[in-house]
């Protein structure tokens, strides 16, 4: 049995776990709301370039449409880029994410595809090595970036449309976390390349567009565009959403050490009872032997 020293240091050590974790809850909660914002106004956008894409892809001729659009012909190998955070403590976010596209490697892997990894994030990178170290080609740290700025997705955007272009892959899917609250963060895939475009969205009465320059042309500059967009606003629902589950995280450790300090605290007073207890005993029946 423990002494009652080691139970007061034992104590004193969960008090300042406890203080902590209610510090890094109340700074996440700080952080939240402004992630929150950036992660909702990014959505339009990113939807908005999608209907432009397909109104133009529409207008335009699928045999000459650009390789980002209409793919190399082949599913042969495909690129997964996994999104993920720079920092734990954060519950199941990042290990989410993961999961996600360990199951949709092993998958791909199990049809005869080849399977590639290019990693957004630190902790994608660390988990995904242990099985996977071979297939990564590529890794963006961001760990020095204070303020996701759309030239961080642009960076990674172009190394992905490079390798696109030197042959290292057919199809592309982004893997991120999409906020919907602070309880509820959703791992999401999205095809980036070839370009998803959805169905084309109706024009007021019916109005036909003309382009200029022509089609082919708009399509070469928004595609890779696009990518840049797609994966700005990744990394922004991913920020949103390691805040969120970051706060959770660290409200549960707080509550957990609280009840903790509050069994400990029983152990101790029992504990130390029992001893004065026995003092007294030993006290008593020697007075009575003299």
């Amino acid at each position: 049995m423990a002494s009652l020293k080691d139970m007061r240091v034992r104590i004193a050590s969960t008090k300042a776990t406890q203080k902590i974790t209610k510090a890094m809850q109340m700074v996440a909660a700080s952080k939240l709301r402004r992630a929150t914002v950036a992660a909702e106004q990014a959505r339009p956008y990113a939807t908005r370039m999608g209907a432009v894409l397909a109104n133009i892809a529409a207008a335009g001729s699928r045999e000459g449409a650009p390789p980002l659009l209409a793919g190399t012909g082949s599913d042969r190998t495909h690129l997964l880029l996994v999104c993920t955070g720079e920092r734990g403590l954060c519950g199941a976010f990042n290990s989410s994410i993961v999961r996600l596209a360990r199951d949709r490697a092993n998958a791909l892997l199990a049809e005869g595809r080849d399977v590639k990894f290019f990693c957004v994030g630190r902790k994608g990178f660390d988990q995904l090595k242990r099985q996977f170290e071979s297939r990564i080609v590529e890794t963006v740290d961001l760990r020095a970036v204070r303020q996701l700025r759309f030239e961080h997705a642009k960076e990674a955007a172009d190394k992905v449309i490079a390798l696109f272009k030197a042959g290292g892959f057919d199809v592309c899917t982004l893997l991120f976390s999409r906020f919907q609250s602070v309880i509820a963060q959703v791992p999401t895939a999205q095809q980036l390349i070839p370009a998803v475009i959805p169905a084309r969205t109706t024009t007021a009465a019916g109005a036909v567009y003309e382009y200029e320059p022509d089609e082919e042309e708009i399509l070469a500059d928004l595609l890779p565009r696009n990518i840049a967009v797609q994966i700005f606003r990744a990394l922004l629902e991913n920020n949103a959403s390691f805040y969120g589950a970051q706060m959770t995280a660290m409200d549960n450790a707080t509550r957990n050490a609280g009840e903790m300090i509050r069994k400990q605290t029983l152990t101790y007073n029992r504990t130390r009872q029992a001893m004065i207890t026995k003092e007294l005993i030993e006290i008593i029946s020697g007075a009575e032997a003299v």
